[in-house]
This record gives C-alpha cells, structure tokens and sequence, in this order.
C-alpha cells in the first residue's frame, strides 16, 4: 500500500491491499508552551514529524500505517495553568491499550508509539504489559532522535518552548508563533543539590518551576534550525520504519 495515513483512507483503500505491518501512534498533549507558542505544540510537533516519517518510509517500500494523533497527555504537575489537559498515567495507559487491542484484532502486531510530550512517560507500560498482546511495541520520543546533533544546531535546545520547540514552531507552524511575547524561560533551582544535578529525582511543580511555563530561552530560535533537526529525526525515524516492516516475527524477535 503505498498510502499510508489512515484518517485520510477509505475503506475501499483498505479493502483492496493487505495489512499493515508497522502502525505508528503519535501521542501529543494539551498544554501552554511559554507566552508564544500554542497549546497544541507537541501535537503539532509529533503530527510532523509522524507524517513526514512516514511519507518517507512508504517511499522505501514499507508497510506503515500512520495512526490519527491523540491530542491529550499526562499533565499533573501543569495543572496550575489553566486549560491544561490531563490524562493521568493510568489512564493514558488505557488508552494506548485499548487501541493496541484494536491493532491486534486488526492483524497489526508491530506498533511505534511516538511520542511528543515529556510528561507521557510510557517505559512502565511497555514492561506491564509485555508478553499480553501479539502487538510489539517500541517507545520513541522523538525529541530524543536526534539529541547527539543538538550542540551542532542549537546553542540550548531547551526542555519546555525553549529554543527547540520554538524552531520546530517557526519551522512547520510558524503563524501560531509569537516570539516578541516570549520570556527568557528562566527555571528555578530546588533547595536540594542532589535533585538539582539530577541523582534524585522528583515530578516537578511546573507552576514552581516557571514563569510562564517556558524552560529554557526561545529567543536564538529559527526556522531553519527546526528544518535541521526535522531532517535528521525523519531520516533516521524513517529508516527504523522501513527496517521494522521488512523484518519477520519470529520466537527471537525482536532479536
């Protein structure tokens, strides 16, 4: 099939061709990104780099089908902003399950959840329900891709509409950017050196954390820098798709 977004096929599509081998499921959120950029950033990002991915693979001869969005993510520690909309872990992971159940009905057993929010923290999901489904699944934050290339391209790339997400948004949406409205996104230390270098671990209260939800400085951003860090997450994204279609399941797989 060389057709590869599903919201945009019909059934008469899917009729005529086998099945998929490999479905991706962009997984996004709904949440304020600084004074400038819009709430639906990490949906628009991940739908980005999601279509383009695989646009290219299907180019390549695989067998990918690219699953609609889910707009919603796990915002627990943002909800001191209004209008920030969360799905707590538990139910996020419902979801995501009840759609793998719908893939493996549907004959699809390899799955890329490809996701585009920090919050979606789905590593445990995969450990819980390893061995209950026919579906494989492999985890790909996409901001992650291409991180060895971010001191070429960014001077900070950022963790929350800094100069990361602010390029990908000039880059792919730039009428929803206003960076003349952006602060720095200064973020404050905690009272705890061993939290602060990062040896232990806490859910940050974003509201403390922040001014205006911003971390890390916007203003070096440009669109080309976001067309950079596109090409190389949709190249090497696109080469695992293609590798992942081709390769058979088997008792050793994915080994």
């Amino acid at each position: 099939m060389t057709r590869w977004n599903l919201a945009e096929l019909n059934y008469q599509d899917i009729k005529a061709e086998p099945p998929f081998e490999v479905a991706v499921l962009p997984l996004g959120a709904t949440e304020p990104h600084n004074l400038h950029l819009p709430y639906g950033t990490d949906t628009f990002q991940v739908e980005v780099i999601g279509r383009l991915a695989c646009h290219r693979a299907a180019e390549q001869g695989a067998r990918v089908a690219l699953l609609p969005a889910l707009p919603y993510g796990t915002e627990t520690n943002q909800m001191k902003f209004p209008m920030a909309m969360n799905l707590n872990p538990s139910t996020l992971a419902r979801v995501v399950g009840d759609l793998v159940d719908s893939l493996a009905t549907h004959g699809v057993h390899k799955c890329v959840l490809l996701n585009g929010h920090g919050g979606n923290d789905l590593k445990w999901y995969l450990r819980e329900s390893f061995g209950k489904s026919p579906v494989h699944l492999f985890l790909c934050n996409w901001y992650q891709v291409a991180a060895d290339r971010y001191g070429e391209i960014f001077e900070d790339a950022g963790d929350h509409a800094g100069e990361l997400e602010t390029s990908m948004g000039l880059a792919h949406f730039p009428d929803l950017v206003h960076l003349d409205q952006a602060d720095d996104g200064a973020m404050a230390a905690t009272r705890f050196e061993a939290v602060n270098r990062g040896w232990v671990g806490i859910t940050r209260p974003w509201h403390l954390l922040t001014t205006n939800t911003g971390a890390g400085n916007p203003h070096p951003a440009t669109a080309e820098k976001g067309k950079a860090v596109t090409e190389i997450v949709v190249d090497r994204l696109a080469g695992f798709l293609t590798e992942l279609s081709a390769a058979p399941i088997s008792e050793q797989f994915p080994y």
